[in-house]
């Protein structure tokens, strides 16, 4: 239970506001996320990791000399959006390119994904890695699709000393590969996290019994068991990671390993400790060195009550990087040079948001496009309870709320560009900013890509024809494809997009308005939002849980049919001769 906190909806924000007060003379609080308060080298790689907030140390806590430049940091348990991270990497970059790296989890993929893109156009060299450490959710010949944990350290730490030690963008990329592809990570869970104002956990395990092989969102383990003693469990660890050796590791016996045992929120120190005791002699009994042993709270997931074990297998340039110097608020190696204190003026405070120039003709438009937007969020708000019970059923229950997050944002962020003068591209293009910013996760992603695309498509210029904006939904769909990598079938979003954009382009090749046009595929989105129900989800948090899920539609492609009907709606009547008297 979490049992301090003010408002629920702000409690990630004054969570930052008080770890920076809190460890002032090593970060300190950005547009964005956190950066480090010290001084660090110039035309050196900068390493920006993130994630959603909840999950303390990481990643605020991991932020510091010979660590992370910056910290990137979402709502609770939501991803930060691509604005977030564009921010911290600008104000860390210090010439050589910046690293982004992250927990293997959808919406992470997507904004720091399209921040990737976003900051390769502004000139700034940029790669990514998403870490996969954790066995249990996925199969070793799906290791892509596994998710990143208390691994995530290693990677972080690796990177980071190569980066500090002046290594190419494209070498610290290497080394990142390298210690991601030698990590390993099992975790357990007897109970689940309960988030700030929430009267009942995000998942229940039964008294007496364990998840084996959660992870620290609640996802589904491998089985459950029996509560075991503590050295029952430290063999089941140690067992289940070394049945599977990473590549270039032929045996366990005579091979270099370190050892994190991370507590997930509840499980204590003494307790890791005795399971420690387990875990270190089972290791010796295998016949591994142990280079290192860390016990302790890395990666969290509030009052989460479980542990995991990751094991990282060293080569001599891992270890030697392992141990390079770093400090920050949560983990401390060796001893570092102290570093001057950065002053104000040396960190870039954001540019004022502005509007780009627009035609009398696109500030009508854009006119519209505010009314449509204001419209689909009424139609979002009034249906959140249901859109997160649908959600509920095979995932975390939090689309409801992210949606109603997301457009409320972009609501007010599109009705301020208009009242600036924006054109009818401006304001989708800042409403798709609010809406990733405020929503997180992969729906704020998604949300973020369709309207930033469709704003980009239609611009400032011109009134856009029917045509191009059949075109802006056809760019937009494959633009989510591309970025969320899911496909027709995957039960998602993507199921009722295409679908729409495909039916919209058809109505009006055969002559129809826009506004008959949009009817017609609104209705056809509508049924597709329905036979969802009969898929299974192939990507994302759900597709663990694919059986459960079938029968119940996607809440995405839900949410996406409600939104075009609502839409839909705000289209003027048609003249007699059949032409729309807007847009």
């Amino acid at each position: 239970m979490t049992w301090l906190f003010n408002n629920p909806s702000e409690f990630a924000k004054e969570m930052i506001s008080g770890f920076v007060s809190a460890n002032a003379s090593m970060v300190r609080q950005v547009s964005g996320g956190v950066v480090r308060n010290t001084a660090s080298k110039p035309d050196t790689v900068a390493i920006v990791i993130g994630g959603g907030s909840g999950h303390y140390p990481a990643f605020a806590g991991l932020v510091g000399q010979g660590l992370a430049h910056g910290a990137a940091m979402g709502n609770l348990f939501a991803s930060p959006s691509a604005q977030q991270i564009c921010s911290v990497a600008k104000t860390v970059n210090q010439g050589a390119g910046v690293l982004l790296a992250f927990g293997n989890y959808a919406g992470d993929v997507l904004h720091f994904g399209l921040a990737r893109e976003r900051l390769i156009s502004e000139g700034i060299p940029c790669e990514l890695i998403a870490i996969t450490d954790d066995i249990s959710s996925a199969s070793a010949d799906e290791i892509h699709k596994r998710r990143g944990v208390a691994g995530d350290l290693v990677v972080f730490k690796t990177a980071a000393a190569a980066a500090e030690q002046g290594a190419t963008l494209a070498e610290v990329l290497a080394v990142a590969q390298m210690a991601n592809q030698r990590t390993r990570t099992i975790g357990v869970a007897f109970s689940g996290c309960t988030l700030p104002g929430a009267d009942h956990p995000l998942f229940n395990v039964p008294q007496g019994r364990m998840e084996f092989g959660m992870g620290i969102h609640g996802e589904p383990g491998i089985r459950e068991l029996a509560i075991p003693t503590a050295d029952e469990l430290a063999a089941m660890l140690v067992d289940k990671l070394l049945a599977e050796l990473p590549a270039g590791i032929s045996r366990a016996k005579g091979a270099r390993a370190g050892a994190i045992l991370n507590g997930l929120g509840s499980v204590k120190y003494e307790e890791l400790f005795v399971v420690w005791h387990g875990v270190a002699r089972r290791l010796q009994e295998h016949g591994i060195t142990l280079v290192d042993s860390q016990v302790g709270e890395f990666v969290t997931s509030f009052d989460m009550a479980g542990l995991s074990l990751t094991l990282f297998w060293c080569n001599q340039q891992l270890e030697a990087l392992w141990f390079a110097p770093a400090y920050s608020p949560a983990f401390k190696v060796g001893s570092v040079i102290k570093a001057p204190l950065l002053a104000t003026e040396d960190i870039e405070a954001p540019a004022e948001e502005s509007v780009a120039a627009a035609t009398p003709e696109s500030q009508a438009v854009a006119g519209q496009i505010v009314i449509m937007i204001e419209r689909l969020a009424e139609a979002v708000i009034k249906n959140a309870d249901e859109l997160g019970r649908i959600d509920a059923i095979a995932g975390d229950g939090d689309h409801g709320i992210g949606m109603e997050r997301g457009a409320r944002a972009a609501r007010d962020r599109a009705q301020r560009a208009f009242q600036q003068g924006a054109g009818a591209g401006t304001v989708l293009q800042h409403a798709a900013d609010a809406w990733a910013d405020q929503a997180g996760g992969t729906s704020g992603a998604i949300w973020g890509v369709i309207l930033n695309t469709l704003g980009t498509a239609i611009g400032n210029q011109e009134k856009p024809t029917a045509n191009a904006i059949a075109q802006a939904f056809s760019q937009a769909s494959h633009g989510v494809m591309h970025f969320g990598k899911a496909k027709p079938g995957d039960k998602t979003l993507v199921d009722v997009l295409l679908p729409f954009s495909e039916e919209l382009t058809l109505q009006i090749e055969q002559g129809h308005d826009l506004a008959a046009a949009w009817q017609l595929a609104a209705r056809k989105a509508e049924l597709c939002a329905r036979a969802t129900a009969q898929l299974v989800p192939k990507i994302g948090r759900a597709r663990p849980l694919a059986a459960r899920s079938l029968g119940s539609p996607d809440a995405g492609a839900v949410s996406l049919s409600l939104i075009l009907n609502a839409v839909g709606e705000t289209f003027p009547a048609v003249h007699p001769q059949g032409d729309t008297l807007c847009l």
